[in-house]
């Protein structure tokens, strides 16, 4: 049996729960007013030839004396880019009642049971009865509204995705228990509006549907809060929302503590957006980001207002969230990725801190990024942005250059007063009075500042590399050792331990040297657990604390210690850093990627930002070359170096100036994809090149041997400006879905924007 024929277009219609026949002019006025509609109007899906029907099955013409039957339209849970649109179902009398638009139902799809969710709902005449029916209403909880669905499909068309893959990661799982204790009036489970502002019900006239959580706006002239008061047009940008304004700004972090912090601002700003009657979603990076807004928040809005979303949380108190913020129970949305999608109601601000932070993209298909979700979702809803971070990304500021947002910086005597002194190793004085400065990982300076630090608070020690050893080499040679067994990177986990493979986890014990024959081994990279060893030995009566791995710290008391910790794993001092030494510079500095600087400064800006200011005493010094990163680092001016940067990039048409597609797989794949898509004349073309093998960070065995025909992968880069970026995009994922529909043993694959593909 044909599980269903034919997809059409979702059109919006009131549903008639009393299934009385209903005459079919009276539905025409409302075919064309959802904002769920995906297709053109007469445009022939293909649905019918893609599943093979026979020709006698897919009449497009519809006998007007047909009965109209209850149909659903239903995003059906598939990750091929050619089956990508909503398909159409029969509703069984039995299930009527129980099926409402954006709830969970399971269809068979192509002759498999899928779940998927309800778009829209209409009565209509069914042909022949050629419809299936659906199998199961698995809830009558409407979790997925029309804003986030229509976001989900702008995603996807960004990045040249499938809406399932997009949705998937919007919406959480279903978790029974929680929805048998919700507390919802019955005729709110009958919404079909989009859950973003004016829900409105079906012919309900319940009074308890009703929304009571607006709050009265506030007009007029508000003192500033303290945290913005670092900012010369902070008041101006509070103003505007509490006014119900929708103000869109860069914020660059000033260095502080208590009422100057990051959460505080991002509360103030959440704050504002609450005073006017409208919700607001903030997006960090991890959950230690995430708790300490949850704190500031917790100090400025009453209770149940705030939930917080993220995987890490565990599926029951995120679904119950969820549906706190779907029926309007809680206004305000703080998380990680996900909290990007939360159906917040009347959304008025959408806020994301350190926009450069690789957490921030899905790891999954289609790999978008937490700033373009809400970037979509601000035009979409007009809402207020606030992207902020200790620096600048060039995202961030092409935003800027181009008038989308404005920067809100503190002034340059501001910054001097509130940022640490920043001294670098290998500036004209410090190499005058230590000439091996430029070549000692922990030079004297770095040593005297941490031992004259230590009698005022914590010192932060900044590292590039998490372990004890993570890479060895030959002694005698300088040869990288590998594991004889699977040419993995070998690594001591600790003093004494035999080296071990970081792929297969294999000991080597007796490793001998293929190119030499050596058998002693040196240390070419050091890891935090290795320099917390030396601190220790060097500062025996400090303690000594690390927050690298798998073990990391929150916060550490404000007493004298030694903290050691990877990039970004730092800890929090209530007080402040008393100084910072930030060692690896230049093996961050000299990675190869396109944003290699950019990176390195972002985290140096983040580590900085820790110590207290100059005026206390707060000292950072940095071990790395001369580079306009470290300058900018000296100079405290984080905007600066992106202005620098994206001039740069602009200049050499590559991202963030330029959008870049990335087409992987074997060589006939990629150039099928290529030569198929209707590519705008002025996109750019690299490759199709062979993919190098897997680096020494690699989690897994090196690609295959290029030289083998047939199973070789080959990568090609597709730039293209952001004024094609729509039909670029369509013409790949077109391209693509016609590999998909020809059944290719191997399609290629495609990736938009990575941020580790440059």
């Amino acid at each position: 049996m044909v599980d269903c024929v034919h997809g059409r277009d979702v059109v919006a219609a009131p549903v008639d729960r009393t299934h009385r026949p209903v005459p079919a002019e009276w539905w025409a006025p409302f075919r064309r007013e959802d904002p769920m509609a995906a297709s053109t109007p007469g445009e022939d899906s293909g649905q019918a030839a893609l599943l093979d029907l026979p020709a006698a099955r897919t009449a497009a013409a519809v006998e007007d004396t047909a009965e109209p039957v209850d149909v659903v339209r239903v995003v059906v849970d598939s990750p091929l880019p050619h089956l990508d649109r909503p398909f159409d179902y029969r509703v069984p009398a039995a299930m009527s009642e129980s099926v409402t638009v954006g709830c969970r139902v399971t269809v068979r799809f192509s002759g498999r049971v899928r779940s998927g969710f309800v778009v829209d709902r209409v009565r209509e005449p069914d042909p022949d009865g050629r419809l299936a029916d659906l199998q199961r209403v698995d809830s009558s909880v409407p979790v997925l509204t029309g804003a986030v669905l229509e976001l989900a499909r702008a995603v996807a068309a960004r990045y040249a995705g499938v809406t399932w893959d997009v949705l998937r990661a919007a919406v959480p799982s279903r978790v029974a228990s929680v929805e048998k204790a919700l507390d919802v009036p019955p005729a709110l489970l009958r919404w079909t509006g989009d859950g973003d502002g004016d829900d409105r019900l079906d012919e309900a006239t319940d009074d308890t549907a009703t929304d009571d959580t607006e709050a009265p706006t506030t007009v007029g002239r508000v003192p500033t809060d303290p945290a913005f008061s670092l900012y010369p047009h902070g008041e101006v940008f509070l103003a505007h929302l509490r006014d119900g304004g929708s103000p869109r700004a860069v914020l660059d972090a000033a260095p502080g503590h208590g009422p100057h912090a990051w959460p505080e601002l991002l509360a103030a700003a959440i704050e504002a957006c609450h005073a006017s009657g409208r919700g607001a979603i903030a997006v960090v990076p991890d959950l230690r980001d995430l708790a300490r807004l949850e704190a500031a928040l917790r100090e400025r809005l009453p209770a149940g207002t705030v939930v917080r979303l993220s995987a890490d949380d565990g599926p029951t108190p995120r679904y119950r969230n969820y549906l706190a913020l779907r029926f309007g129970a809680a206004r305000v949305a703080i998380g990680t990725r996900s909290a990007a999608w939360a159906p917040v109601r009347d959304l008025g601000l959408l806020c994301l801190w350190d926009d450069g932070d690789d957490l921030h993209v899905e790891p999954r298909a289609p790999y978008q990024h937490s700033r373009e979700v809400l970037l979509l979702r601000a035009g979409q809803a007009d809402t207020g942005v606030l992207l902020a971070g200790a620096g600048r990304s060039t995202e961030a500021q092409r935003l800027v250059e181009s008038g989308w947002a404005q920067p809100l910086s503190p002034d340059r005597h501001t910054r001097r007063r509130t940022a640490p002194r920043v001294v670098s190793t290998v500036d004209s004085v410090q190499s005058a009075r230590d000439p091996l400065a430029r070549v000692a990982r922990l030079p004297q300076l770095a040593h005297e500042t941490a031992r004259a630090a230590l009698a005022r608070g914590p010192v932060l020690v900044q590292v590039a590399r998490t372990g004890y050893a993570p890479a060895l080499s030959c002694q005698r040679c300088r040869q990288p050792a590998r594991c004889p067994h699977c040419a993995g990177p070998l690594a001591v986990a600790g003093r004494n331990a035999p080296p071990v493979c970081r792929w297969c986890h294999r000991h080597a014990p007796g490793y001998t040297c293929p190119v030499c024959g050596g058998t002693a081994l040196r240390m070419i990279a050091v890891g935090a657990l290795r320099t917390a060893d030396e601190l220790g030995r060097a500062f025996p009566q400090v303690p000594v604390i690390s927050s690298s791995g798998d073990h990391i710290r929150t916060d550490v008391p404000d007493e004298p210690a030694l903290v050691v910790a990877t990039s970004g794993a730092e800890p929090v001092a209530v007080g402040g850093y008393a100084a910072a030494l930030l060692l690896d510079g230049d093996a961050m500095l000299e990675r190869e990627s396109l944003r290699a600087a950019e990176e390195t400064v972002r985290r140096w800006f983040g580590a900085a930002g820790l110590v207290r200011g100059a005026a206390d005493g707060g000292v950072v010094v940095v071990t790395a070359g001369e580079s306009a990163a470290v300058a900018a680092l000296v100079r405290w001016d984080a905007a600066g170096f992106a202005e620098r940067e994206y001039a740069l990039r602009r200049e050499l048409a590559l991202p963030p100036a330029v959008r870049v597609a990335a087409i992987t797989g074997t060589p006939d794949s990629v150039r099928d994809l290529v030569e198929r898509a209707e590519l705008p004349h002025d996109c750019r073309v690299i490759g199709p090149v062979p993919v190098p093998g897997a680096d020494t960070d690699a989690p897994g065995p090196a690609v295959p041997d290029a030289g083998a025909a047939g199973t070789r992968e080959e990568r090609a880069l597709v730039f293209f400006s952001y004024r094609h970026g729509a039909a670029v995009a369509g013409a790949l994922k077109a391209s693509r879905a016609r590999q998909w529909a020809a059944k290719r043993a191997a399609p290629a694959h495609l990736r938009l924007d990575g941020l580790d593909l440059v």
